[in-house]
């Protein structure tokens, strides 16, 4: 037992091929395997498929350049430049520019009255609480109701007096000039996997190109101007510049570090990163707040400043790509699937209109073999008085007589099998081996007493297989073992010994031929007479009545036979090599 399993390891097993000698099929094949081919290659060359690839590293310095005079209210003309929008509100990967204030001049501490938006007026001070803090208010109350005009009262707190009053920026921005600023983007990058470095400021770049360069005609130029970084995001620069926003700045590396397509450039792309609409947020635009201290005899003062102003933030992306032989492999193994696509195609249009019922049904036998197994085990039935083979299912409750066929075929004709019969059935002077069975079943000395009530013929046998219960006729009837025809193809010895010695033609002697080899031949003969060409996968099915005149004829010397076994029968060929 060991050896038997070694050696079925030392096996190899393939697929059956079908060649399907077509000039249409096959110019359709090579034309689907062409378009597949070149859709790959196309493919591999556009995604490059074929390369390795790793994730860049960043890092991101900017430097904005600009001076611009503003008129404040209460302070005049004030000259702003990189230290005063830019410079305290840097942060990794981003840089700010204020282009709008709002200024609160003077501030002391000390008491004061407070107003905003949801300030609650008071008449005692009952109504104000000490100590209390509310997120709307600028400081903490007192427990005082003061007057607040001549009408009205409020709530004392103790805070940076006078409170800022105004929360609406002022139109237009007080910095629109920022709209001409520059910044300038240093970007370096690294691909850990290849040890590639590089950054944005090439290596041909001096200093004279970046005191010219414009973006308008260089898309590498490094120095962008805040207006121009604007528009391209699809924003007008002395709207934005009211409220204040967020822009992105996008830098894309695809790089390629093949020795003979070597590239690895930056593209710069813009994009509104906050919400633009005023009216669909609660909290528009971008704002803080910033303060200068400076001390009036002896007491400290500061001018408050509410900020307003467009964030930059430089986003880096992308990936560098260097030719891998595994990784082409790798891709070739994953594309070899879509030639199956050819064969569906194929496959499909045999089955369809395009071709005939016939090719395709000869096709699918060729290419396709089913096996059925004993559960589903299909027989094949034919009666005397139809012209047809029916098809059913075996089961172990019901009659083989009465069982509905799952469908009805024709019957096919073996001529090969009627030219051999017809060559054999020659006169014979011995007319002792010839079996000449009587028309009249009733002076017949096999017929059976009774019948069961299954059978049609009364020459049928009882029997406790429901798949043996089967007669030769649907209806009632003579019994075919009755006919002429019956005795000379299926009964006749000579015609037996003739088939039987044409399989073995070194048999030493026909006279010596054991009777179940007869039986046996007999039940082939039947059945090549009867069923013609069996479909496939299927087993024919000797009617009972059949089966115990061959018995009586050729008999068991114990009287002991096998019963009921079905063989797939698919040709004469396979009839006369024993099968059954």
């Amino acid at each position: 037992m060991p050896c038997c399993r070694l050696r079925a390891l030392c096996q190899y097993e393939t697929n059956k091929l079908v060649r399907i000698q077509s000039v249409r099929l096959g110019s359709l094949k090579w034309s689907l395997n062409g378009a597949i081919l070149l859709f790959i290659c196309i493919m591999m060359l556009w995604n490059r498929k074929y390369q390795e690839f790793d994730l860049v590293v960043s890092s991101v310095t900017t430097k904005v350049k600009g001076v611009a005079q503003a008129p404040l209210l209460g302070v005049g003309n004030v000259v702003w430049d990189e230290v005063d929008y830019s410079g305290p509100w840097k942060g990794k990967n981003t840089f700010f520019v204020v282009t709008n204030v709002i200024v609160t001049k003077n501030q002391k501490q000390g008491k004061c009255t407070t107003v905003n938006r949801r300030c609650r007026f008071c008449r005692t001070d009952k109504e104000c609480e000490k100590g209390a803090w509310d997120q709307q208010k600028h400081g903490i109350q007192t427990g005082s109701c003061v007057k607040f005009d001549l009408l009205k009262k409020t709530c004392e707190v103790s805070a940076w007096c006078p409170i800022e009053t105004r929360t609406t920026p002022p139109r237009p921005a007080l910095l629109a000039a920022a709209e001409n600023f520059t910044v300038l983007i240093k970007n370096n990058i690294r691909f850990p996997a290849f040890n590639y470095i590089r950054r944005n400021i090439l290596p041909e770049m001096n200093d004279a190109y970046l005191r010219n360069c414009h973006r308008g005609n260089d898309s590498l130029c490094p120095i962008f101007r805040l207006g121009d970084i604007v528009r391209e995001a699809g924003e007008k620069f002395s709207e934005m510049a009211v409220e204040g926003g967020v822009i992105g700045i996008l830098i894309k590396w695809d790089c390629n570090l093949d020795r003979l397509m070597q590239r690895c450039l930056p593209r710069y792309s813009f994009k509104r990163l906050d919400e633009k609409e005023s009216n669909k947020t609660l909290y528009p635009g971008l704002n803080f707040r910033f303060a200068k201290y400076n001390t009036v005899n002896g007491v400290e003062e500061r001018t408050l400043y509410k900020a307003f102003g467009i964030r930059f933030d430089v986003m880096v992306f992308g990936q560098a790509g260097k030719f891998s032989f595994i990784q082409l492999i790798i891709y070739i193994g994953s594309t070899l699937s879509y030639y199956a696509l050819t064969t569906i195609l194929i496959d499909w249009l045999i089955g369809t209109s395009c071709y005939s019922a016939e090719v395709g049904q000869n096709y699918s036998e060729r290419k396709v073999e089913s096996i059925q197994d004993k559960e589903k085990c299909i027989l094949c039935v034919s009666y005397i008085d139809e012209n047809n083979l029916r098809l059913v299912k075996r089961s172990q409750k019901k009659s083989l007589q009465v069982i509905k066929p799952m469908s009805v075929q024709p019957r096919k004709e073996d001529p090969g099998h009627l030219r051999a019969i017809l060559c054999l059935l020659q006169p014979s002077d011995d007319t002792n081996d010839d079996v000449q069975p009587s028309l009249d079943k009733k002076t017949n000395p096999n017929a059976k007493p009774s019948r069961p009530a299954w059978c049609m013929c009364d020459f049928c046998a009882p029997s406790s297989l429901p798949e043996e219960e089967l007669c030769c006729r649907r209806t009632e009837g003579t019994c075919i073992t009755s006919s002429p025809l019956f005795g000379q193809l299926v009964l006749r010895r000579s015609l037996l010994e003739a088939v039987l010695l044409y399989q073995d033609p070194l048999s030493p002697s026909v006279k010596k031929l054991q009777t179940a080899a007869l039986r046996h031949c007999a039940y082939r003969e039947y059945i090549s007479w009867r069923f013609g060409v069996p479909p496939n996968d299927t087993h024919p099915a000797i009617p009972s009545c059949c089966v115990w005149r061959i018995r009586r004829e050729y008999p068991s010397p114990d009287g002991q036979y096998s019963g009921f076994r079905p063989v797939k029968m698919t040709s004469m060929q396979a009839c006369e090599n024993g099968e059954l």
